[in-house]
Formats: structure tokens, sequence, C-alpha cells
């Protein structure tokens, strides 16, 4: 079963992503970016170019022709099919990258994935979608997880 994390209380939902993307880069895992969103999406495609001066996370947009080679790939489209695409060639039994959400929904298909991470920021439409999506997560028997970034250290 996916298990799925929240994180609430970050000050900026997209910077926050990026830091996560970054950590789970270094990390050496692979990650699949949604939101239907397309301009949301596009700023957090800026936002991984420029949101630190000292690193780079490759990522590119899951029809790129090197997404199979690339290990963050970005789409609002369905994040199965963009997991399966960015797929390297020796990877066919290895499963799913981890899917970050950045949609306001519950991802499609998002229980094909062995980890799914929401974060959440203060703004108050935010909290809101986020709790609807936390019921659905609910309802189809998952039990997510929630972390609260406010009480942690605010270094990376």
């Amino acid at each position: 079963m996916t298990r799925i994390d929240f994180a609430f209380g970050a000050p900026d939902r997209l910077r926050m992503a990026c830091q996560v993307v970054r950590k789970r880069f270094l990390a050496g895992q692979r990650l699949v970016v949604y939101c239907r969103d397309g301009s949301r999406l596009a700023a957090f495609d800026r936002m991984l170019w420029a949101f630190d001066d000292t690193s780079f996370v490759p990522h590119v947009l899951a029809n790129d022709p090197l997404a199979p080679e690339t290990p963050v790939v970005l789409t609002a489209g369905d994040p199965q099919q963009a997991a399966q695409a960015a797929r390297p060639a020796d990877g066919a039994d290895q499963p799913l990258p981890w899917l970050l959400n950045l949609d306001n929904e519950c991802p499609p298909g998002f229980d094909a994935f062995e980890r799914l991470l929401e974060i959440v920021s203060d703004d108050p439409d935010d909290k809101h979608a986020a709790r609807q999506r936390w019921r659905v997560y609910l309802n189809a028997g998952h039990t997510p997880q929630s972390h609260d970034l406010s009480r942690q250290p605010s270094g990376d």
C-alpha cells in the first residue's frame, strides 16, 4: 500500500517542494512531480532552476526524450504514464518512483506509487484543499502520515 506523507506548515509550498525534491535527489530517489495546473508546474520548473545558487536538481518534463535518464520528471498528465515513460531501460523490475503532488486534487493512480508526498502551506485555500485530499486518501483505505514543518528547524 502507498505510504502517504503530508508536510503541513510550509511557509512557501513551492519552495519547500524544491527543498524536498533536492533532498530526495541527493538520496538517489527518483521522483515524479504532478500538477495539472500548467502555470504552477511551470513556476515550479523555473524555481527548481534558481531556488538555490549552490545546487542543481536535474529535471525535465515527462515528454522530454531525456526523461528516462533524469531523476525528477514533471507532469501535468497521468503520473503513472509519466513514471513509465521516465523508467530507465534497465529498470523494468524497479518500483515506480515516488510521487510529489503539487495539485489541489489527488493525483490519478497515486496508489500505484510506493510513496506519495504532499506539501501544504499555511494558506487557508491550500489547507482546505489538503484536508479534502486527506479525506479522499482515508476513504480509499490509506492512513496518511502528518508532519508539522512549523516545529522543525528552518535549515535544510
